[in-house]
């Protein structure tokens, strides 16, 4: 499980049961086993002979699964919603292991999630310092030309931070409707980041979908639909977040 002594909400959110914070919630409310006791101590050390079980199921007995998501709009990227809306586990009752959303897209955003059970590669994809692409395509109210939106290629003020030079181009417009469809590739993963940049530029966004993540798209899939990344797809993957390939 681990080849060294590590605080056990680290060990619990590496295993990719939950964030850190979350993982501090179940043991504090007695969800969490160390070597067959309950325990709601925080920060204790665990090692490589420990075992720790999250609601009887042992960390580390689950095989890896690896999964590309088309999340629809609607959908919460979570594992659960205490408001009772449908989140992105929904659509994986199919699969015995435990799967978790890698980051998060807006409830009324659509697009590519990666989902697994694999926290270091999730922590890895979620990383700042790798700054993998991400390319959203937007519907957004008004015409822009390219001068327009020349401010994103360099970078807009949004929340007091200024975002990293971004990738933009205009795919089709409606002069019927006033409105425009156009494609922008970030690596940054600021709250809300693509919609507040279209606005700083004067283009509120109508409608949101994230289309490439990484190396992965969603060719061949309708929202709601998921598939398993392709063993190649994985390898090229880790490539990009510097992860080294587990040993067989």
């Amino acid at each position: 499980m681990t080849t060294k002594n590590e605080r056990l909400q680290k060990v619990i959110a590496n295993a990719g049961i939950a964030s850190r914070r979350h993982a501090e919630t179940l043991i504090a409310s007695g969800h969490v086993k160390v070597n067959g006791h309950v325990t709601t101590e925080m920060g204790i050390k665990i090692g490589p002979h420990d075992t720790v079980e999250v609601d009887g199921v042992p960390i580390g007995k689950e095989a890896k699964r690896y999964f590309l998501f088309y999340k629809p709009r609607g959908v919460i990227s979570a594992v659960e919603d205490n408001k009772g809306r449908k989140v992105v586990t929904d659509y994986f009752e199919d699969v015995q292991e435990r799967l978790y959303p890698v980051g998060r897209l807006d409830y009324d955003t659509s697009g590519l999630l990666v989902m697994t059970n694999d926290g270091e590669l999730a922590n890895h994809l979620m990383h700042p310092r790798y700054a993998l692409e991400k390319k959203y395509v937007a519907k957004v109210e008004g015409i822009p030309n390219r001068p327009a939106l020349a401010p994103l290629k360099t970078g807009v003020s949004i929340d007091g931070k200024m975002t990293a030079p971004a990738k933009v181009e205009i795919l089709s417009t409606d002069k019927a409707k006033k409105t425009a469809i156009v494609a922008l590739t970030i690596h940054q993963g600021m709250n809300h980041q693509v919609k507040k940049m279209f606005k700083a530029v004067g283009f509120p966004v109508i409608k949101l979908s994230r289309e490439a993540y990484g190396n992965l798209t969603l060719a061949g899939l309708q929202p709601g639909e998921h598939r398993p990344i392709k063993p190649q797809e994985l390898h090229d993957l880790r490539q990009l977040t510097g992860e080294q390939e587990e040993a067989h």
